[in-house]
This record gives C-alpha cells, sequence and structure tokens, in this order.
C-alpha cells in the first residue's frame, strides 16, 4: 500500500458512524451563527444576467432521448444554465427565519460547492473567469484573460469550501463536499441537456491546473475558509467545438488581470478538523492520461409518463424532510422507470466518461406488485459474480424483472431495519423504498488514491437523477449521508473493503410542513434591466 493510500483508507474508517458512536463532529451547533450560504468577492466588478425564470420547451420525458435543438450561446441561455445547474429555485419562511433552496441539493443545506464560468472568445461577455454568485444571478469577474484567447466556447469550473460543510458535520465533511459535486454535475448535465447543450469532463486536468484557472491559488481566501479543486467541465453548445488547448488557457489565466478578495463567511472557527486537510492532500489528483471507455450499450427503456416541463421538475426539486408511510405506494413501473434512469446506459450519464463503480442495494417498502425485501440492482452485468462473491451466501439472486437488472435478495419487512441504519431516521422507513449506494472500493483506490472523490461523485451524480425521476413521479427524495457504515455491511455480508457503502437515499410521498411558507427564488431581485 502506498501512503496516500493508507491516508485515505484510515480516513474513510475513521470517520464511519457506527451503533456506539458517530463520527467526530461539532459537540455543539451555534445555528445563529452558520457560515455565510454565499460567497462574495469584494473588489470584482460585476455582471448581471438576464432575469432568471424563463421556461423551456422541452418536456422532462424529452431529455430521455428526444433531439432537442441547440439555443444559441448568449447572456440569457448562458444565464438559464447557471440558474437551472446551481441557481435558487425557492425561499422558505418560517416566523422571522429564512432560508433558500438551489436547484443543487447539498447536505445541511450548506453549499460548500462553489461554481466559475470561464468563458474563451464568445460574444456576449469578455474572455476571463467569473464567480457565479445564485443569491444575486450574478457573475463576479475575477479575471480578465491577457491577449488573444484560442475560443473554445464556455467552461464550467466547481471547487469545495471544505469547512462550510465541516461547520456542522465535522470531519466526515469531506464525504459530504464529494457528494455535493456528484450532485452538482448531474444538475449540470440536465441543465446542458434542456438548452439541447451537453457536458464533457476534462478528466485530464490536475488539480494544480484547476487552481491556477480559477485562481484558487491565490492569497485571496481567508486561510480557513479556501476552495478545493474539483472538475473542470467544457459546455458543448454546438456539434463541432474547436479542440481546447488547455496551456494556452492556463498561460492566459497566469498572465491575466485578477481582481477582488473573498468575504469571510461570518461564522466563528470554533472547532478545526485537520483531518479534512490531510484527506484533501491525500486524494488530490495529479495531471493523468485517462483510458477511453466504451460507454455502455444496453437499454432499458421505460418511457417517463411524466408531462411537466423539464425546467419545471428542476425547479421545483426539493429534498424530502419526512414521508407520510401510509400513502407512499409506488407502483412497480414508476419503480423500475427510476431504476433504469440510473443505469450507466442513460443519457444523464453521458458526462461520466469511466466504467461505473456503485451498484444499489434496495429496502422495498411499499412497491405494488413487489414482495418487500432487500434487491440489488446491477449497474453491469459482470459485477453479478463478485457481489454473490462478497454478500450473504443465504441471499437467493433471483432476477425479477427483464425491464431492469433487478434482482432479489431476501424477503422481509425491512422498514426499522432502514431506520436503524440510516441513523435511526424515519424517512428511511415511510418510504416506498430507501437504498445503500455500494462502490467497489479497494481495488478503485488502491493505485490511484483520488477515486476516492470519483466514487462519491458517481454516488452524488446517481442521487440527483433519483431525486428528479421522483419529482416526475409526483414523489420526492432525499439523500442520506447519515448511516452506520459497518452495520449495512454487516447486514449484506461484506467483510472487507473491497465493498463499502457510500451514500443512502430514499422516495416517498412527501408530508408537507404547511407553517412554513415558499417564496420564489427570485422574488427579493425585484424587476431590474437585463445588462
Amino acid at each position: 500500500m502506498n501512503e496516500k493510500y493508507e491516508s485515505v483508507l484510515s480516513y474513510h474508517h475513521r470517520t464511519k458512524h457506527r451503533l456506539n458512536r458517530y463520527a467526530n463532529g461539532p459537540e455543539s451547533i451555534d445555528w445563529q451563527d452558520q457560515p455565510n450560504q454565499f460567497r462574495r468577492f469584494s473588489g470584482c466588478e460585476i455582471v448581471r444576467l438576464p432575469r432568471p425564470g424563463t421556461e423551456l420547451e422541452p418536456l422532462f420525458s424529452d431529455l430521455d432521448n428526444a433531439e432537442i435543438p441547440a439555443k444559441p450561446l448568449n447572456s440569457v441561455n448562458a444565464g438559464l444554465l447557471l440558474e437551472l445547474a446551481f441557481g435558487l429555485s425557492a425561499w422558505k419562511q418560517f416566523g422571522s427565519n429564512r432560508w433558500a433552496l438551489r436547484c443543487n441539493p447539498s447536505s445541511g443545506n450548506l453549499h460548500p460547492t462553489e461554481a466559475y464560468l470561464v468563458s474563451t472568445g464568445n460574444d456576449f461577455i469578455q474572455s476571463g473567469v467569473y464567480h457565479y454568485l445564485s443569491h444575486d444571478h450574478s457573475l463576479e469577474r475575477r479575471c480578465l484573460f491577457s491577449g488573444d484567447v484560442q475560443d473554445a466556447g464556455l467552461l464550467i469550473g466547481l471547487s469545495s469550501i471544505h469547512w462550510r460543510e465541516a461547520w456542522k458535520y465535522g470531519e466526515r465533511a469531506y464525504r459530504y463536499c464529494q457528494h455535493d459535486i456528484g450532485h452538482a454535475l448531474g444538475a449540470l448535465s440536465y441543465a446542458s441537456a434542456t438548452l439541447g447543450w451537453s457536458v464533457e469532463l476534462f478528466a485530464k486536468w490536475s488539480d494544480n491546473d484547476i487552481n491556477q484557472l480559477l485562481g484558487l491559488d491565490r492569497d485571496d481566501f481567508i486561510t480557513l475558509e479556501h476552495e478545493s479543486p474539483d472538475i473542470i467541465c467544457r459546455i458543448h453548445t454546438q456539434p463541432n467545438n474547436k479542440p481546447l488547448v488547455a496551456k494556452a488557457l492556463l498561460e492566459a489565466a497566469q498572465s491575466g488581470e485578477w481582481f477582488g478578495k473573498a468575504d469571510g463567511l461570518g461564522a466563528n472557527h470554533s472547532y478545526h478538523w485537520p483531518i479534512i486537510n490531510e484527506i484533501s492532500n491525500a486524494a488530490s489528483k495529479p495531471k493523468t492520461i485517462e483510458p477511453m471507455h466504451q460507454a455502455a450499450t444496453q437499454q432499458y427503456t421505460i418511457k417517463s409518463p411524466c408531462i411537466k416541463s423539464a425546467t419545471q421538475i428542476i425547479r421545483q426539486r426539493r429534498s424530502a424532510q419526512q414521508f407520510d408511510g401510509n400513502a407512499s405506494l409506488l407502483a412497480k413501473t414508476d419503480f423500475y422507470r427510476m431504476l433504469a434512469a440510473v443505469l450507466p446506459s442513460t443519457p444523464a450519464f453521458e458526462l461520466w466518461r469511466w466504467p461505473p463503480k456503485i451498484h444499489l442495494f434496495i429496502f422495498v417498502h411499499n412497491v405494488d406488485g413487489l414482495t418487500p425485501g432487500i434487491y440489488v440492482l446491477l449497474r453491469y452485468s459482470d459485477a453479478l459474480e463478485k457481489l454473490q462473491a462478497a454478500t450473504l451466501s443465504d441471499f437467493d439472486w433471483q432476477k425479477v424483472s427483464e425491464i431492469v437488472p433487478l434482482y432479489h435478495l431476501h424477503s422481509g419487512d425491512y422498514r426499522q431495519v432502514a431506520k436503524t441504519l440510516s441513523c435511526h431516521q424515519s424517512i428511511a422507513s415511510d418510504s416506498a423504498f430507501s437504498l445503500g449506494m455500494v462502490a467497489e472500493f479497494s481495488e478503485s483506490i488502491d493505485v490511484t488514491p483520488w477515486l476516492y472523490r470519483r466514487l462519491y461523485w458517481e454516488c452524488g451524480l446517481i442521487g440527483q437523477v433519483l431525486y428528479l425521476e421522483a419529482e416526475a413521479l409526483d414523489f420526492r427524495g432525499t439523500g442520506i449521508g447519515c448511516y452506520l457504515d459497518d452495520s449495512v455491511h454487516e447486514l449484506l455480508g461484506i467483510k472487507d473493503d473491497k465493498w463499502q457503502s457510500l451514500y443512502h437515499f430514499t422516495v416517498g410521498m412527501p408530508l408537507e410542513d404547511h407553517r412554513l411558507e415558499t417564496l420564489p427564488g427570485y422574488a427579493h431581485l425585484g424587476s431590474y434591466d437585463i445588462l
């Protein structure tokens, strides 16, 4: 084992929740001292985007396979991309307390993910680096590139403020930041598809490259509130974009004119979690040569019954707080539709350029026509023998459908078990189903420890698909980051690090809290002119 692999493995085991103790976190939380959910840079020119809220024509069901005409790249559509991926979807208010919800979900609604727009020769904005401020639906100009820059279209950069999540979750926060990046990639994929665009991940880039392009290595941040690089994405707004010369783009950023400093996020740094910096360093990504991946070809097509627009579904996505256990009956066809949507051959995973590593172990509670019990969805067929060997011999592994690769393992009422495993949360038992995302773990990270992050990204991407599919069926989902890691493994019979559970999710019929008032996402902006 190399040193970085040992560090990643040590962090992973150290941050497991267990029946007799939870991972290290704050002993108390001052809710009046939360970090500011919105990062701002002082000293930057503000570029206001056209007013958000435009509805687009494509239905949610059109995203399956329809050829959606590409919208032109201009300020209106670039603004829509940012809004639908990272913008505000609503405000909630209870008494004098008000908080924002976004199109991309986040653990604890803390939003460690920051988004940057990188323009290279676009007519609607000068070439440079811009920070997206979702609260104001505006861009803060961080850098103007020097000289002429090759027109490579539009790039989106993502980074994480680990401390923003650690304020509440302590050492386990690094995991949740990676989940959030996966969700953000999913949100960006859906937003792009709605515009007739697509997303390409620049997988070869190192963290240092991303730092240089986005200015994250500059002395413009409070030390404990710095941003860590995650990924650069290219948005293909037309079929034949020119190739990107990364070296020229990085040189333009390094020699460009930079502006602004990050404002403090406002909360006291009462607790310090040095293990997060250690895992961040151990899982840092070098520049790599990415092998070609043959995308999955087997199609499991179940047409979505949703007749709402894609933009409506994207903006109405919420994280359920509680479910009506008596009303969470899901039709089997709709259940199969949701499972088919997370398979690697579907449009939502076109941006994912690597072999799938995540499979879903599902507690079926209330699906019409399916016996309650434990099931597994294999996201590629060759995993069957490996998972059979790694799990309990009592599991019967009976395939229950030719529509999706779903296998029955054991029958029974697992509602109380699911609740216990998800840190005693009723949302895991009052639902139609809940699940654990189990990763091919040690073999993924033993040589390349930075793949630890990517495993969580894949989980988050799956979660984002489930969120939107649930909304499209008039149900609701929620991601569950709090679960008892090794208790899940014990239930399934997993005895080593070859397989590890990395994320939970649940879907049911939501119970609405009518004490809360819901306000439009950008009502606070009032009317303003398009600039």
